[in-house]
Order: C-alpha cells, then structure tokens, then sequence
C-alpha cells in the first residue's frame, strides 16, 4: 500500500489521478488533498477519499470545508502555508504536486525535506528553482518521477540505461491549436481558440502556454535540470498526433522513444507504481489507426516563446524565474482579455531585459525575483 498526498487534487493531473488511485484500491490510499479555490470538488473528493487531511488555499472558503466535514475525522486546513503540511504529512510515501505555476514551489521543498518521494506534475518548480531543487533531492535521496507525458516519456527510456551516455533528448510537441499559422493570424486570436486543444484535455494556463509553445519553453528548462543536460543536448519537435511522447538519442547514435495514446493517466499511473508496471485497463494503441506519424521544426519567428525560453535556460541564474513569472501574469491577463496573443511574448521579453539578473540565486532571491517580476509585469500589462 503506498501512500499518496495531492497538491492540487481538483485540477486536470489531480482528478486524473485520483481516478487511477480509485481504479486500484488495493494498492494506493490517499492521505492528503489540497486545492486552491475549487471547494465544492474537494469536498466530494474528501468525502469518497477519507484523507487525513485536506487544504482549502482559498481562506473565504475555509468555515464551508470545514463544516462540510465535521464528524468525519478529517483535518482541515487553510493558506498557502499549509500545502507545506500536506506536502510534508507522516503517513505520506509519495507526493503528487499538481500546483499549477510558482506556488508549487515550497511545497516541493517541504516534501522533499521531509524525505517524501516526488511525483512531480508541477514544471514551474524546476523552472524557477531547478538547480536548488534537484540538489535538496540529491541530499534528501529522495527521487523525482516526472509526470508531464514528455519527462515520463524521457525518464522510461532512460530505465536500464544508467551506464550510457545520452547525446539528446527530443521533445515532442503537438504544435497546439495554432500550428502552421503566421504572426498576423496570431495577432487576432481569441481565449477561446487559445483553449482548444486538438490532442489533450489540460486546465485553462497550461492549454493557454501550449498554444504560445511556452509550455514547451517551460519543459525545455524542466528537462535540463530532471536529466542533468546541458541546452544543446535538447531539441523540439513538432508531431502533431501526440503519440511519440520523446525520444532520447545515446551517443552510439540510437535512438528510444516511449509511445502511447495521449492520455494523461497513463504517465500518471506509471509515476504512482513505479519502479513496477502495473496492469491497466486504459485504452490501448493500435498502429493501424496512426497510418502516418509526421514530424516538423517548431515556427520560432511566430511562436517566440520557445526561443525566450531557451536563452533563460542558457543565461542560467534567475532568468528562468523571471521567464516564469512573467508568464503567468502575462497568461492570466490574456485569459481576462487585457492583452493580445502575441503581446504575452513581448511583456516575457521585457521582463526579461529589465529585471535584476542574480547568477547564484538563494531560496530568498527565486522568491523575491518572483515577486518583483509579478509586480513589473502588472504593469506592463496596465500600460
């Protein structure tokens, strides 16, 4: 029986999750759920779940889950501060962080200093403080099992081969809604094109970052870290049916590629069993429905997000802290129609350019880079 806490149990991972968990009672019991805001669908969840604990971020909503479940036994918290108790909560063996942007980040920590196992679904934390996290893991001998379908794809290929040199790693992306399109279409795009994915069902900002490519970005530095590769041994590519999920290239020129149908369970399910394979009853991949997989180099003059992505990971330092944060208030204004599709490239430029440059970031300047750039962005998104 493996115990499992989740940060971010009423989002897109989470729910998914807590599917797997419900399909295989006898093997997985969940002893923590967090959410932000959804109050509703964490009491439902911590009604069927019994938890001993759950976290409400959302302080308003704290009396509402908290009468909800009076008589149950279950512990119920509130702020931003006590995702770090569910993070770090004894009975846990393994934590599920399905944070969606920075607020992943010291709830990471917490768990990781607690000795917990990671199963890590939140990208921002590696993108922010990837050099800072992956050591704590290293000291805590803790392991970080990806979930994002990619770094699943990247970790299962790497299975068996820790005696061999990786050359590259290819990232595969679907190109979103917006493949093949020019700038001056992107000019005029709506939220509501932007949100509709052709290959996955995410929530709103991770589906918004896939249309700019920026999720991509964002993997890019994610991997680097995960995989302990330097920006030239990482490249992306463009397959839009999603069923290459990455491939890895060792440096007697082989190549490994994991594959599977674009379902969000499925590296879920292998992040809650491994290092085991256990037996699903998910739907499986047929070739004969995929007659032709095609492959294409990603539009970087029209999607500049990757690009920006790519030289924060090479400037190092804070930069990708700064990329991230900048991101986020540029995604979050786009979905509240303040700004244009292409204008969320140009306030990460700006950001980027103007925000205090820190080569050696501590804890203490990841989080006041953050908070700075959120600030800066504002403005920008203001002018």
């Amino acid at each position: 029986m493996k115990n499992i806490s989740i940060l971010g149990s009423t989002g897109s991972i989470g729910t998914q999750a807590l599917e797997v968990v419900q399909a295989n009672p006898e093997r997985y019991r969940v002893v923590a759920l967090t959410a932000m805001h959804n109050d509703e669908l964490l009491i439902q969840q911590a009604l069927a779940f019994k938890p001993a604990m759950v976290v409400i971020c959302n302080e308003q909503k704290y009396v509402k889950v908290k009468q909800a479940l009076a008589g149950t036994g279950i512990q119920v918290l509130t702020g931003e501060d006590a995702l770090c108790e569910a993070a770090s909560i004894a009975e846990a063996n393994l934590v599920i962080t399905a944070l969606v942007g920075s607020v992943g980040l010291r709830p990471t920590i917490a768990a990781i200093e607690a000795g917990k196992d990671i199963g890590l679904a939140n990208k921002e934390t590696l993108v922010v403080a990837g050099e800072l996290i992956t050591a704590l893991a290293k000291k805590h001998q803790v392991k970080i099992i990806p979930v994002d379908s990619e770094h699943s794809a990247i970790f299962q290929c790497l299975v068996g081969e820790e005696e061999n040199a990786v050359e590259k790693i290819y990232l595969t992306a679907s190109g979103g809604p917006f493949r093949g399109k020019d700038r001056d279409y992107l000019a005029q795009v709506t939220k509501l094109q932007a949100l509709k994915h052709p290959n996955w069902v995410m929530g709103a900002k991770i589906t918004i970052d896939s249309a700019s490519m920026m999720n991509k970005g964002l993997e890019v530095i994610e991997a680097k870290w995960l995989f302990d590769l330097e920006a030239d041994q990482i490249d992306v590519i463009i397959h839009p049916q999603s069923v290459i999920h990455s491939i890895v290239q060792f440096e007697d020129g082989s190549m490994k590629a994991q594959l599977g149908l674009p379902d969000m369970k499925l590296p879920i399910h292998y992040a809650l069993a491994y290092p085991r394979r256990l037996e699903s009853k998910f739907p499986r991949f047929n070739f004969l429905d995929y007659p032709s997989l095609t492959f294409y180099p990603p539009d970087n003059e029209s999607f500049r997000n990757l690009d920006l992505a790519f030289s924060a990971m090479k400037q190092g330092g804070n930069m990708p802290c700064i990329v991230n944060a900048a991101n986020e208030v540029a995604v979050n204004a786009f979905l509240e129609d303040r700004v244009g599709f292409l204008e969320m490239s140009d306030i990460i430029e700006r950001c980027m350019a103007e925000m205090r440059f820190v080569g050696q970031p501590t804890l203490h300047n990841y989080l006041e880079t953050d908070q700075h750039t959120r600030i800066f962005a504002g403005e920008l998104v203001t002018k």
